[in-house]
């Protein structure tokens, strides 16, 4: 779980996001635009949702995957990097990449349930 002094600051750092909100899940914290589901903070590391589109921006940062234990490794979620979590214009870029990233899959998944 992220200490409360790392999710104040990336709360303050996001403040330009619409509706940004938290909530306290699995040992972590989920943060919120609106409705959509973004972000997962954990051990004091701040992970994006990430799509074919946004990947490689990560990738070329040399970040990974989210993964909260050996054996479990979440491929849709990779870690901020430092630089970008240090600028707050640009954290708020990213941020809005990743809840575009996540209403992209959300859409994906509702096309597969009317097919």
């Amino acid at each position: 779980m992220p200490d409360d002094g790392f999710l104040e600051f990336v709360i303050d750092q996001l403040s330009r996001l619409p509706e940004v909100r938290h909530k306290r899940m699995f040992g972590g914290v989920g943060l919120y635009s609106g409705e959509h589901f973004f972000a997962v903070m954990d051990e004091s590391r701040l992970y994006f949702k990430i799509d074919d589109e946004t990947v490689g921006e990560y990738e070329a940062h040399g970040m990974k995957a989210f993964a909260p234990t050996p054996d479990m490794v979440l491929k849709t979620y990779y870690e901020v990097p430092v630089d970008v979590l240090e600028d707050d214009a640009e954290l708020c870029r990213w941020a809005e990449r990743a809840v575009e990233a996540q209403i992209r899959t959300q859409a994906k998944k509702k096309r597969k349930k009317k097919k």
